[in-house]
């Protein structure tokens, strides 16, 4: 089954003076051999359905003067859509804006959306906005994405790999007020750690393109970050491998397509005008269906933010939502370091969920201060409850996804076990033929044992969907403030 939606809205500051809008992260940062080729097709028909499996190739130049293809197989078994690339580029920019850059980076949702432009300051929290970024982590945190020529910044050669995109706890409670955690992998976390090894991009101009002109826009800014002359590009391979256009098009709706991706980069500045001011001046003819296209820089094409950009505290709503004010949230973040705040913050907000008020002795504010100056100490560490705690929620998570089986199960059948479900389907209706079934009976049970017999198979390949006995709730730990 296709998930269909409305993947992105509007830019809600569209028309606003830049004095009267919510400040928000100013530049989105990308892998440089990640932008090389697509990710996904661009047809969400076609992207957007379980067990993708999409490969594209792209061309370069080796230590010595060899010119070589590398081939990039990105594995989806929830879908992928082109436009959740604004997510995952937008995430690790902000994971790489904070004072100290881990593995692990924890906001609300309503910091990531605001810091990516997609919602307004005063916007309702929760929602269709916040499903949406759900539903694309979701699909993120499927990713495998396989290379057999990526190149290894850190070790200065190209080679295999096999990485992750990211995983994520988030809570099952819409209405929470506790942070979304999000897990790098820490092969992805290295490769960008590197020095030259990632691309920084103006967000907003980003943000504004549609998906085809976003990938158009990341190729050409690391193509003319060392070049400041054309650069030629054969319209097949940009249209396809790096677009993600499907390969059944034409030639000339390739450059149909192009043209219009070409347009909007001339408007924005990235692009220089083509020769003449005519698009088909920028087409060169190879062979027959066969063409090259020109790219010119333009003279906005390093505007952008400066490499270091100071945003907010992924933590700053997490303490306004324990109590604080401004000038105590600015005092808490200048004194301890951001692990134990999103830490102490997140224990807080979990024993008022669960507890109440009545849970802390002085007030939400009290118990947070008192723990992150001890633990800062290095005299305390979390409560053994929210130890408990974070079990539970995540065997709940495991519940939930149990409870969704069926429709899960009903995807593997239809996708991966699909022609192992139809060979047994077939021989146990064949034998309750025999035994004098009708033909209606023997195919009605025929489908149920077959679905039963492969459900064993299903939950050993997909342990995170077998159901889990419900665990008891932890022994809530009223420990002194």
């Amino acid at each position: 089954m296709v998930r269909f939606c409305a993947i992105e809205r509007s830019i809600p500051y569209r028309g606003l003076p830049q004095k009267d809008r919510p400040r928000t992260l100013g530049r989105g940062m990308t892998q440089l051999s990640l932008v090389e080729h697509s990710l996904c097709p661009l047809d969400t028909e076609a992207s957007l359905r379980p067990g993708l499996i999409h490969e594209a190739g792209y061309f370069f130049t080796d230590k010595d003067g060899t010119r070589r293809k590398a081939t990039a197989r990105v594995i989806s078994p929830e879908g992928l859509s082109a436009y959740d690339e604004l997510y995952l580029w937008g995430l690790l920019a902000l994971t790489f804006s904070q004072a100290e850059p881990g593995v692990e980076f924890t906001a609300t949702p309503h910091y990531c959306l605001r810091q990516l432009g997609l919602i307004e300051d005063k916007h309702h929290r929760g929602g269709e906005t916040y499903r949406l970024f759900r539903d694309a982590i979701e699909r993120l945190s499927a990713v495998t994405y396989q290379n057999d020529n990526f190149y290894d910044p850190i070790r200065g050669e190209h080679c295999r790999v096999g990485f992750g995109f990211l995983s994520y706890r988030l809570p099952l409670n819409s209405d929470s007020s506790r942070a979304w955690r999000f897990y790098w992998d820490p092969l992805l976390f290295e490769i960008c750690q590197a020095t030259g090894s990632a691309l920084a991009f103006d967000l907003e101009t980003y943000r504004q393109l549609d998906t085809a002109t976003r990938r158009l826009y990341l190729l050409l800014k690391k193509m003319f970050w060392k070049k400041t002359s054309s650069l030629h590009f054969d319209v097949r391979h940009l249209g396809v491998n790096v677009l993600g256009y499907s390969p059944t098009l034409k030639p000339w709706r390739l450059k149909e397509k192009l043209i219009g991706s070409v347009r909007k980069l001339v408007d924005q500045g990235i692009l220089a005008p083509p020769p003449e001011g005519s698009m088909k001046n920028l087409f060169r003819k190879q062979h027959k269906g066969q063409y090259s296209i020109l790219f010119q820089r333009g003279p906005n094409f390093d505007r952008t933010t400066t490499t270091k950009v100071n945003v907010d505290s992924p933590h700053y709503e997490l303490l306004q939502a324990i109590g604080f004010e401004q000038p105590a949230i600015a005092r808490l973040l200048r004194t301890y370091p951001p692990r134990l705040i999103g830490e102490w913050a997140d224990i807080t907000l979990a024993a008022r969920e669960r507890n109440g008020e009545k849970f802390f002795t002085t007030s939400a504010q009290a118990f947070f201060v008192d723990n992150i100056k001890h633990a800062a100490a290095g005299t305390r560490t979390p409560p053994d409850w929210w130890r408990e705690l974070r079990k539970l929620e995540e065997q709940q998570r495991r519940r939930h996804a149990a409870d969704n089986s069926d429709l899960t199960l009903d995807q593997y059948l239809k996708t991966e076990a699909r022609e192992a479900f139809a060979r047994v389907t077939d021989r146990i209706f064949g034998d309750l033929i025999a035994g004098g079934k009708t033909e209606a009976e023997a195919r009605e049970q025929a489908d149920r044992i077959a679905r039963n017999n492969l459900k064993v198979q299903f939950y050993r390949e997909h342990p995170e969907c077998r159901p889990t006995d419900p665990p008891t709730n932890p022994i809530v730990d009223h420990s002194d403030e």
